[in-house]
């Protein structure tokens, strides 16, 4: 439970520093998939989304789309055997050439820890792949996942502790996201041909419905709509000077909870692992914190 309040705390903090309230699921999101398995609080800052069969499964998305800035909310893992299910969080682009920031939790054995995977997509060109073990049992308790998006860097946050930074290195060449609007993501459904072990454990579906579990969302971003004045404008908010996520980089405090965080708990990093025949990027050879 202490963790829970941290984490609660944590979140009500951040909404109180930039003046805001945390959104109600119900008022500032829409069902798009399989609403019935989907179930709102009475006050609509808590949701259930349920995984019943390997067709099925939910999704939610934002009402609005913005560029920049960022998403938090509490979420509780599938708790038990949860192989072959992949719970996810993410903000993306509609259209081709999409861009996309994910956070993705794959399931896996009771007993086994979930994997929280990371990507970014840039001009529909992702494979930017890091994973990470949790140093707490998600399923246990909420915990706080924000993504951070502001024209100089990217910042995935559990809780108070930044994991990953991806940094804009466009004058280099390197694709970065700054122009189409995103709209904010959370699923959660059935990947058995790879989420768990690679495939080789599947979903024991007599454990169904699998359930994940969010809480308080906050919103603070730049609505958009993809017009050049509007981009511009959000450019402005959230780059030096502007609103509070900047881009002036981590705190020594931050940078050194990441660093912590990616010797002890980080699985596989796309710069040094070449799965697959992969290649690292040349932003691999570049400062991203």
């Amino acid at each position: 439970m202490e963790s829970s309040r941290r984490a609660l705390l944590l979140v009500a903090v951040a909404a109180a520093a930039i003046g805001l309230a945390s959104a109600s699921f119900r008022d500032n999101c829409d069902i798009k998939w399989n609403p019935e398995n989907a179930a709102f609080s009475d006050d609509g800052h808590g949701l259930t989304m349920s995984l019943k069969s390997n067709s099925s499964g939910c999704l939610l998305q934002t009402k609005k789309q913005f560029i920049y800035g960022s998403v938090s909310t509490l979420i509780k893992l599938v708790p038990g055997n949860s192989a072959g299910t992949v719970t996810t969080y993410y903000t993306s682009s509609v259209g081709a050439d999409h861009d996309e920031i994910d956070f993705e939790f794959l399931g896996n054995q009771t007993g086994q820890p979930y994997t929280l995977h990371t990507n970014v997509f840039a001009d529909g060109v992702g494979k930017k792949e890091m994973q990470f073990v949790p140093w707490f049992d998600p399923t246990a308790d909420f915990h706080a996942y924000t993504i951070s998006w502001t024209p100089c860097m990217i910042v995935w946050y559990v809780d108070d502790v930044p994991i990953r930074v991806f940094r804009n290195y466009r004058d280099k060449g390197i694709a970065y996201p700054i122009k189409r609007p995103m709209f904010g993501y959370s699923s959660i459904w059935s990947a058995e041909d790879w989420a768990t072990q690679g495939g080789r454990v599947k979903a024991d579906w007599s454990k169904a419905p699998f359930v994940a579990g969010y809480r308080d969302m906050v919103l603070d971003v730049c609505p958009c709509d993809g017009a050049d004045s509007c981009v511009y404008g959000c450019a402005g908010a959230f780059s030096h000077g502007g609103r509070q996520q900047n881009c002036a980089g981590l705190s020594d405090e931050q940078r050194g909870k990441m660093l912590w965080v990616q010797k002890t708990h980080r699985i596989y990093d796309y710069c040094v692992d070449y799965r697959d025949n992969k290649k690292p990027g040349p932003e691999c050879s570049l400062p991203q914190y």
